[in-house]
């Protein structure tokens, strides 16, 4: 590759980054939720929203989060900073603050993956299961993947297993780009591998094809539905890992010169590939064995899918452990980006060790994640999440996640369109792109990005508050009751103090000068 970057680390070879950025975009919601909303949304009718959503909203704002990463040489917030300046670099914080309370618990979910991963050469597929909770108190006459799940997490031994996720996030981390490219060479294509194995499972069991007919055939009256096209567009930014601040700081590690649209384009479409074909191996399984692909990450991974490979003729156990080890290192690919953004961050700021960086932010995010696997039961009747741990976390995902990255991605559309310029960015990223980029870049970044990640916060709150109960205020949590409220606050009140400290009550080392578009505009 091109020339290195000054001591912050750069990628060894293109297929490194390609890998590291595909694993980022590539985790746990991929495998599963991918499958959960095309079933919701109609199978073959949500394809067309999603298609659209890859070329308006998600290869764009990627090619916006690529082009300030290598640009500038800088993570999310300085690579801002040099753009339009302060206001700039208050998002960039406040997006990598979100970001970590989202690593404390999805890490946490990496620990229940372990967990069960465990137990596939365990108890896990077999009968007489019981939890202490009343659905569950007599033991199962059948292996029964929810009773198992709920018997694990109100124990201590999910504490042990996100202890060793986080210690191997770090391994991962140590020496940067270096010790991640090692990792993503070994992990992504094992990804992709047990995932066709998956395939040909599914589709070699009676039935399988049928799920999988379901899956691409269109239907024409889904597409009028406007929850339809909601639900691709968020599906769509979520799935590529936009405005977290990962994208961007891989992209720190590029030369200036690296062609962008192209890895923009190859990013996406790896990922984007990665869910059709998980689509097709759940489809085939869930359809095989009647089982109801509605439901969200954790009901899929931990409930469904296990459910249905219990009932394989044979190799359960082995598929089972390979379905939990595919969500372990798909989620791994994913939790070290988003360690891997604030660590970058923390480096160019500070002008600290990498070591220093990740210990900073390793002691609140062990410290989260262990709050979200206290096993304590507080809703024996599972009117809710039973545990302690389960109902911080149901709760932190749905303000965190479907706000902070929605949010991040609108105001950086706006401050790069409007206030640096996005004929300005074009400019830049078109120098050393082969496929330019037209004055419909401008249009998207400046107008329809907005306008569509708007309008879908804007829908998303408008139903949040005309409900009868705030998300997760129907549950009756008994002491704990004030989950529901508290949590938005830990999170809006703890993203917004870190990033008005980081950015107002720090300093950087040197000038910053913003990056000059070249003088003549492709």
């Amino acid at each position: 590759m091109a020339e290195k970057k000054s001591n912050r680390g750069a990628w060894n070879s293109k297929l490194g980054f390609i890998l590291a950025a595909s694993g980022s975009a590539i985790g746990l919601g991929n495998i599963v939720f991918f499958s959960s909303n095309a079933y919701q949304y109609g199978g073959g009718a949500f394809y067309l929203p999603y298609f659209l959503a890859l070329f308006v909203l998600g290869i764009p704002v990627m090619i916006l989060e690529f082009g300030l990463g290598s640009t500038t040489g800088r993570a999310f917030p300085e690579a801002l900073y040099r753009t339009v300046g302060k206001k700039g670099e208050f998002i960039g914080w406040w997006a990598l603050s979100s970001a970590l309370f989202i690593t404390m618990y999805y890490v946490a979910i990496l620990g229940w993956a372990l967990g069960m991963m465990f137990g596939a050469f365990g108890s896990l597929f077999e009968a007489g299961a019981t939890a202490p909770f009343p659905p569950f108190s007599q033991p199962t006459t059948g292996p029964s993947a929810i009773t198992y799940f709920f018997n694990l997490i109100t124990t201590w031994w999910p504490l042990l297993c996100v202890l060793i996720i986080w210690g191997l996030n770090m391994l991962i981390l140590w020496k940067g780009t270096a010790t991640i490219e090692r990792a993503v060479r070994i992990f992504v294509p094992l990804m992709w591998l047990f995932m066709i194995g998956l395939i040909v499972r599914g589709l070699t069991l009676e039935g399988g094809l049928d799920g999988v007919l379901y899956l691409f055939t269109p239907d024409i009256e889904g597409i009028k539905e406007p929850t339809v096209w909601r639900g691709a567009f968020s599906q769509m930014f979520f799935s590529l890992s936009l405005g977290l601040g990962t994208m961007t700081a891989y992209a720190s590690y590029l030369p200036k010169d690296a062609d962008q649209v192209n890895n923009s384009l190859l990013v996406s479409f790896m990922n984007c590939g990665f869910e059709y074909i998980a689509g097709v191996a759940i489809f085939s399984l869930l359809f095989v064995f009647a089982l109801n692909p509605v439901g969200g990450t954790l009901s899929l991974s931990f409930f469904a899918i296990p459910q249905g490979i219990s009932a394989f003729p044979w190799g359960v156990r082995l598929f089972g452990f390979l379905f939990f080890f595919l969500l372990v290192i798909a989620g791994l690919t994913s939790s070290i980006s988003l360690i891997e953004g604030p660590a970058s961050a923390l480096i160019d700021k500070l002008r600290i060790s990498r070591a220093k960086a990740l210990s900073i932010i390793a002691i609140p995010g062990v410290i989260g994640s262990v709050c979200y696997t206290l096993p304590q039961v507080i809703d024996p009747g599972l009117n809710g999440n039973g545990t302690l741990g389960l109902s911080l976390l149901d709760v932190m995902d749905h303000w965190a996640f479907n706000y902070s990255l929605l949010t991040t991605g609108f105001v950086t559309c706006i401050l790069v369109g409007w206030v640096f310029g996005a004929a300005k960015m074009r400019a830049i990223v078109n120098e050393h792109a082969k496929i330019k980029l037209g004055v419909w870049f401008d249009i998207l970044i400046k107008f329809i990005a907005p306008i569509l990640l708007g309008g879908v916060i804007i829908w998303n709150l408008i139903s949040e508050f005309t409900g009868d109960n705030i998300y997760g205020g129907g549950v009756d949590l008994g002491a704990y009751s004030w989950i529901p409220y508290v949590i938005p606050f830990v999170w809006l009140i703890g993203a917004t103090a870190g990033a008005a400290y980081m950015t107002f009550g720090r300093s950087y080392a040197s000038p910053t000068p913003a990056p000059e578009a070249p003088s003549t505009h492709a």
